[in-house]
């Protein structure tokens, strides 16, 4: 049981939790407090006819008590799912819906950017929505009702492949994908990537800013495996702020985007100046590659002596497969090595291996965090689509990698947002870092849309000025003499415009293929699902660069 392997690692008197929202430090949470909540929440869900193989949905923040819930619903056998508060009502139907949840855990607000959000309207919607709830605890009036009666805790026995949670694709196009995940395949991944990779020990404080809508939450929870106290923090992600929390909450594994990262640089923001870094010993990267300018600024301005790791995996297996390894040299702008268990390589398009090229990201061996199956994919049929479509009994990621001949490993960004200039494929990420090093360029978003007509398809470059305005003639040219340096000619779009803002996954993933869809002509409401994005009003100048022709 994945909860039992949990708090197995108790240390009494220890803390377990830190939390933290945008007013500082909220609290801490022993181990002793979390096996005794654990326990309670356990027994008041069953009172409320929660058992093996039902469903508990979740609307939380990233707080304890979210992750009390998780631990609860492991312990019992049920099957565990979570939404962001920050969803829209659509988008949080979309997903429950589809698993039918026995029991909804619902927040009654929370804070973002210093306002408060009120979430008690939204919830009473899908509670409206989706038919099979038969109760709903909205925390925090309803918490200590939940937790009321004291209770030893109790671990359900449960085989290995018995389902742990759902998680879901991005929600970028369609129905999300609902992704099923088993116990102890996600004990097994988390136990290796937080120990051995991760490098976790019980003295290490962890942190990774997330929200509960992301696989990282998941991810950040597998931390107590390792017996650390793990950082939870619940609000805006300010580029100061966060760095003043490892300071007080004393991280000593910092964890956050790439986005986050270039949003500092650009911000001028100085950690090794502004806060007490002394604790902290490793900054992890995700969610999109971090270029080697990343990297310098890190080693520059945070810490001299820390060791930054970039890691790349994602939802569909809730880890990593390539990215940390403690005993490896960091390489400017490289992940460190191939994930142990993880047959990562790279393909050409005849399923022929690369060494030092750029290939499609396969997994050509079983991992034990793969998908049980898909949620009403009874044949497989979706399943099998989703992954190995391309390349018959070889799972297909859908990212473009380089292995390099040190064992490292280079990511591109999407394959299926890919520009092809020419006949020649090019990753976007070697775009942005282009772009992006140049002072007046905040933000890029670049995609390559087909001609209707079977001509040469069309490069779009789309950059937030620095100054808020225009991209004029000179910031054009520098803009073409910095591609065809620092990549080559084929990388010179043929339309370069200014945009307020790139939109984004809650995740901080640019919207290039939803993006490129609606440029082609897709109808917006079924290129992507707005209320999933982290800034959905960011896509309304597409669609009306899409309506002018």
């Amino acid at each position: 049981n994945y909860a039992e392997h949990v708090l197995r690692m108790a240390r009494p008197g220890r803390t377990a939790i830190v939390h933290a929202t945008e007013d500082g430090l909220a609290g801490e949470v022993t181990w002793d407090e979390l096996a005794d909540q654990v326990g309670r929440c356990a027994a008041g869900l069953r009172r409320l006819g929660v058992g093996r193989g039902d469903r508990v949905a979740a609307y939380m923040p990233n707080s304890p008590e979210t992750v009390v819930a998780l631990l609860a619903t492991a312990s019992i056998g049920a099957i565990w799912s979570s939404c962001a508060p920050e969803f829209g009502v659509p988008t949080v139907v979309d997903r429950f819906a589809q698993i039918e949840p026995k029991v909804l855990l619902a927040t009654e607000g929370y804070r973002y950017g210093g306002k408060d959000f009120d979430r008690r309207g939204p919830v009473r919607e899908i509670v409206a929505a989706v038919g099979s709830l038969e109760h709903t605890v909205m925390v925090p009036s309803g918490w200590e009702e939940l937790l009321g009666q004291p209770a030893a805790l109790e671990f359900e026995q449960v085989p290995f492949d018995h389902p742990l949670w759902v998680l879901y694709s991005s929600g970028t196009t369609g129905l999300p994908k609902a992704i099923v995940q088993g116990q102890g395949g996600i004990l097994i991944e988390h136990l290796k990537k937080a120990r051995l990779h991760s490098d976790l020990t019980p003295e290490d404080r962890f942190f990774w800013f997330t929200t509960t809508g992301w696989m990282m939450w998941n991810f950040l929870v597998g931390g107590l495996l390792a017996g650390s106290t793990i950082v939870l923090y619940d609000g805006q992600p300010d580029p100061r702020g966060m760095w003043q929390l490892a300071e007080t909450a004393g991280v000593t594994a910092f964890g956050t985007s790439a986005g986050f990262i270039t949003a500092c640089m650009k911000a001028g923001v100085e950690p090794a100046r502004e806060a007490d870094l002394s604790r902290l010993r490793a900054l992890g990267s995700t969610g999109s590659p971090l270029p080697a300018e990343g990297f310098d600024w890190v080693y520059e301005h945070v810490k001299s002596d820390l060791w930054l790791f970039s890691t790349s995996g994602g939802t569909d297996l809730c880890t990593a497969f390539v990215g940390a390894c403690p005993v490896l040299p960091v390489y400017s702008g490289e992940l460190q090595a191939r994930c142990l268990g993880a047959a990562v390589e790279a393909w050409d398009e005849e399923g022929r291996p690369l060494v030092g090229e750029v290939g499609e990201l396969v997994i050509t061996e079983p991992m034990p965090s793969m998908p049980l199956f898909l949620w009403d994919d009874p044949d497989g049929r979706r399943y099998r689509e989703s992954y190995f479509d391309t390349y018959p009994g070889v799972w297909r990621h859908g990212d473009w990698i380089k292995i390099t001949e040190r064992g490292g490993a280079v990511i591109y960004g999407r394959s299926d947002s890919t520009i092809n200039r020419q006949g020649v494929r090019m990753g976007t990420s070697e775009i942005y870092s282009a772009v992006e090093g140049l002072p007046e360029v905040l933000d890029s978003l670049v995609v390559d849309v087909p001609s209707a007509d079977g001509a040469e398809s069309a490069m779009w470059l789309f950059v937030v000025p620095a100054d808020g305005g225009e991209v004029d003639d000179d910031l054009r040219d520098q803009l073409r003499r910095r591609l065809r340096e620092h990549c080559s000619p084929r990388h010179v779009p043929d339309h370069t415009v200014a945009v307020g803002e790139v939109p984004r996954t809650l995740s901080g993933k640019k919207l290039e293929v939803p993006v490129k869809k609606i440029l082609m002509g897709v109808d917006p409401a079924r290129a992507a699902s707005r209320d999933s994005l982290a800034n959905p009003e960011a896509l309304d100048f597409f669609v009306r660069l899409a309506a002018s022709g």
